[in-house]
């Protein structure tokens, strides 16, 4: 039995049935190890990511049975457009909104300050950052419309956003800025019995990972406590915990996934 499978053997969380989760960025890494482990726990998954093939390919591959219905779509996050059409196709798929929505959708364009286009910056703000607040916004009005009870909001983080990184200065402030968002958002949205919570993941397997140098790598490695980078699933299985019934008085939280690194 692969390790995967192990993980998701011990991977039972408290979720009501009939439950629809909405991944972003969930075509590869952490996105697609969470739409498993999350269909493995009896969810309907919706896999949106901006490679619809890919994302095809991973709902595919997604646990069935017991009457799920999980579904791909092409989503570009940091559209409005594009995010109104995903939300609209759930609520015609499933007839009501999803109930969880995890924000794994990042991009990476590195390169010092002094040589960073405007155009790199602004992408990786327009994804990371506007696409987190537009996605987060249509599904809490979605959920607040169709009268979901007890949703969950989970965002993805960076420990580069907390302590800043060498030719990342677009990543690192949108992945702050991220962290800041979900406090206002958890606050905002306590009153309709909305949860939204953040994962901060370190060096995590997954294709992000190698645009580091290979001699930043070591360092990194060097100083996790752990001597290792993470598993997407590793990741993946801190953002189902807080997406799930189990975390139900959790909310405004930063949960790190890195090792230890930085503490």
């Amino acid at each position: 039995m692969s390790f995967f499978n192990l993980i998701i053997k011990r991977s039972v969380c408290s979720f009501e049935a009939g439950r629809v989760a909405l991944v972003t960025g969930a075509a590869s890494g952490i996105g697609r190890s969470v739409c498993q482990i999350l269909a493995a726990n009896n969810l309907n998954v919706v896999v949106a990511d901006i490679n619809k093939d890919k994302a095809r390919e991973t709902s595919e591959q997604l646990t069935v049975g017991n009457g799920l219905t999980h579904c791909s779509l092409h989503l570009d996050v940091a559209c409005g457009e594009s995010v109104k059409r995903a939300v609209e196709s759930v609520n015609k798929t499933y007839g009501t909104a999803a109930s969880i929505l995890v924000n794994c959708a990042g991009i990476t364009r590195d390169g010092f300050m002094l040589n960073m286009s405007e155009d790199d910056f602004d992408k990786v703000i327009d994804v990371n950052l506007k696409g987190t607040f537009l996605m987060t916004k249509a599904v809490c009005q979605n959920m607040i419309d169709k009268a979901v009870k007890g949703g969950a909001i989970v965002n993805v983080s960076s420990v580069s956003g907390k302590i800043g990184n060498m030719g990342q200065c677009n990543y690192s402030a949108s992945k702050a800025a991220v962290e800041s968002f979900t406090r206002s958002v958890a606050k905002e949205m306590a009153m309709h019995n909305i949860r939204c919570n953040a994962v901060m993941p370190g060096f995590i397997e997954t294709p992000i990972i190698h645009t580091v140098p290979e001699k930043l790598m070591k360092l990194l490695i060097k100083n996790t406590p752990l001597g290792r980078v993470g598993k997407p699933e590793e990741v993946a299985e801190a953002i189902v915990f807080l997406a799930s019934n189990k975390s139900s008085f959790v909310t405004g939280a930063t949960l790190q996934v890195s090792g230890g690194l930085f503490m």
